[in-house]
């Protein structure tokens, strides 16, 4: 061995050092960012996606007066089952079965828009007065998108197929929850309670007038 070896044996121990020193920094530090979840590394996402929002703003159209005293709301929740078959085809070929849970409310009005000369009627004496009260209507259904949603859903393996590459759409969900909470609303008392909240309303206010108020439905 020369004297030149010698010399040289310090700085490659030095080198070789510096190396394991830097390897053993790696793995630790891959191992700290697989402990996080990955969360170190989302930092550095260079390629991530950004929204830019171009929308125009909103555009007003119309006004309208209204004249329609809102006299009740009714909450009203269904779950909608639909099951479809393919004839002769297995279940778990063709055909599919949502439960779907549809939340919403239905606001039930007086129009008073409609309402003639002769709605009311006040007495001789003017002491009384008479009000033909239109009858109650209710509104479209007002679905709550936030607790309208699927709760399970079975699909044949077409079905699944179909829905991947068309997309699933629930919109026929939301057009038969409509429908199912204007049933309940029609079968409910609703109605009734809102013209009994509007006959209140109308006998407080002509009553803070001095007049003692009778109702006369327009049915």
């Amino acid at each position: 061995m020369t004297e030149r070896d010698i010399d040289q044996r310090p700085s490659s121990l030095r080198a070789w050092r510096i190396a394991i020193g830097v390897l053993a920094a790696g793995l630790a530090l891959a191992l700290v960012a697989g402990l996080l979840g990955g969360s170190l590394w989302r930092g550095f996402d260079f390629f991530g996606e950004d929204t830019i929002d171009r929308s125009q703003p909103a555009l007003l159209e119309s006004i309208r007066d209204l004249s329609q005293f809102h006299a009740a709301v009714g909450e009203f929740q269904v779950v909608i089952d639909v099951e479809r078959d393919v004839r002769f085809v297995p279940a778990v070929l063709a055909g599919q079965r949502t439960l779907f849970v549809a939340a919403g409310t239905v606001n039930a009005y007086v129009d008073f828009s409609g309402m003639t000369g002769d709605a009311l009627t006040v007495s001789p004496d003017g002491k009384s007065v008479q009000v033909r009260l239109p009858r109650p209507a209710l509104d479209k259904p007002n679905l709550d998108q936030e607790r309208s949603y699927v709760v399970a859903q079975q699909r044949g393996a077409f079905n699944r197929l179909n829905d991947l590459l068309s997309g699933a759409d629930q919109q026929e969900f939301y057009v038969l929850a409509e429908q199912k909470l204007a049933a309940a609303a029609e079968a409910s008392r609703l109605v009734d309670q809102a013209e009994q909240n509007t006959r209140g309303m109308l006998t407080g206010m002509l009553g803070s007038l001095g007049y003692q108020v009778s109702f006369a439905s327009d049915n």
